[in-house]
């Protein structure tokens, strides 16, 4: 095996094992090893290497004050984003959200039109899955939406670090939805806006929802090539 092999073959372990884990075990991740994952992201390309990412995390007390805190308020309170969340699912990304809801309900046992259970379900967004630890990752405001892309580069580091080191995680645009409850418990200054939280820790492997996969489209039907 040649080293341009091998490096592909790692990469695509982790991209194929790599799952958004939705149940935890209890146990929390040394911090060792959160540094860890940290320092690789941290070699995420930027525009014009800006860097825009900074980082909250959670343990321990820290995580279930937020995860206490967090339930509160999402009951009391509507969405409001500091980033426009999607106008419409139309199409093929219609189609696409709605078999991966229909496979994550059907692992857990929650039938079509169940709106009871798919409720409590979507709740569980906002107890962090039961994870021990969340990661809010935000941007400088000034940078506008490629501040953000940027950080999206960065979750993917992180996701694919945390998997090289056997930690589970989930990425989680929901939590964005409470960004003024995140300002207001992290501290978060209104100069940065909140892109999305990480959830993570280790995968409870027992529990069926860890058992479900999402499809990937074929590359030809995302891909246009022009020769000419």
């Amino acid at each position: 095996m040649t080293e341009n092999t091998a490096t592909l073959s790692s990469l695509e372990s982790l991209l194929d094992s790599r799952i958004s884990c939705r149940a935890y075990a209890d146990r929390q991740v040394p911090r060792d090893v959160i540094n860890e994952i940290l320092r690789l992201a941290q070699k995420t390309p930027s525009w014009c290497n800006t860097q825009p990412w900074q980082v909250a995390i959670t343990e321990g007390e820290g995580t279930e004050k937020f995860r206490a805190g967090l339930g509160a308020y999402v009951m009391a309170n509507p969405q409001e984003s500091d980033f426009e969340f999607p106008r419409e699912y139309q199409g093929v990304y219609k189609s696409r959200r709605f078999d991966c809801a229909m496979a994550l309900y059907s692992s857990v046992g929650i039938e079509h039109g169940d709106r009871a259970g798919s409720g409590a379900q979507t709740m569980k967004n906002f107890e962090l899955f039961g994870a021990p630890h969340v990661a809010i990752i935000t941007t400088d405001e000034a940078l506008g939406t490629y501040g953000a892309v940027d950080c999206g580069l960065y979750v993917n580091s992180f996701l694919l670090a945390a998997q090289s080191l056997g930690v589970a995680t989930i990425p989680q645009a929901a939590l964005a939805g409470c960004s003024k409850f995140i300002h207001e418990h992290f501290g978060i200054d209104d100069t940065r806006k909140v892109v999305c939280a990480i959830s993570f820790g280790y995968a409870d492997t027992e529990h069926p929802v860890n058992g479900f996969r999402t499809a990937r489209e074929d590359v030809d039907n995302v891909v246009q090539w022009m020769s000419n």
